[in-house]
């Protein structure tokens, strides 16, 4: 007997209590040297703060290494490389890490430092991907395949993370006039 297939349904609000972990936004410990902070708020299309969105990222340490098995340089010791944040009343969120380095493609080319990014939240019926690029990385970023060569110029900017006293700021836009671009996996 074959069984029907469940319906999808919304991410419920049980996540945004049921994932979160008391390290959550702490890639690094604190005291870590060269540390940052990635700061944003989750936006709506209507542009109001989504209050119970979580935000999370994975990203290589400042050589390009990531702190998985699979990678054979191993990772900087303290360093998980994963990052879950919960939005507040505000829709704000922050992950402390360091900035990542560059990465190699499946083909070898050199990605710019970047943060893969998943955003859960009500209303998605799945995880919405993006990526973080830094400003100050033109160089980098003019030659990174997936930001020049898959992302329309006229929508780069919703990529790219602005300087802050302490690290870097990034909105993310679900929908509307600022949508940020998400990838389908």
């Amino acid at each position: 007997m074959r069984l029907p297939l469940t319906p999808s349904q919304t991410i419920g609000p049980f996540y945004h209590h049921a994932l979160s972990w008391p390290d959550g936004p702490q890639v690094v410990p604190a005291g870590t040297a060269g540390r940052i902070w990635i700061r944003g708020r989750v936006f709506d299309g209507a542009g109001d703060a989504v209050t119970d969105a979580l935000v999370e990222t994975w990203q290589s340490d400042p050589d390009g290494r990531f702190g998985h098995p699979d990678d054979p340089r191993g990772p900087v010791p303290g360093f998980r490389g994963y990052g879950r944040c919960a939005t507040d009343a505000s829709g704000a969120y922050g992950i402390l890490t360091l900035k990542p380095g560059r990465v190699p493609t499946c083909d070898g080319e050199l990605q710019a430092p970047h943060l893969d990014v998943s955003v859960f939240s009500r209303g998605l019926l799945h995880r919405a991907v993006t990526r973080i690029y830094f400003a100050d990385e033109q160089e980098a970023n003019a030659d990174d395949p997936v930001l020049w060569g898959s992302v329309d110029p006229s929508l780069r900017q919703t990529l790219i993370a602005e300087r802050s006293d302490d690290g870097y700021t990034f909105d993310i836009h679900l929908q509307g006039e600022h949508e940020t671009v998400f990838f389908r996996l």
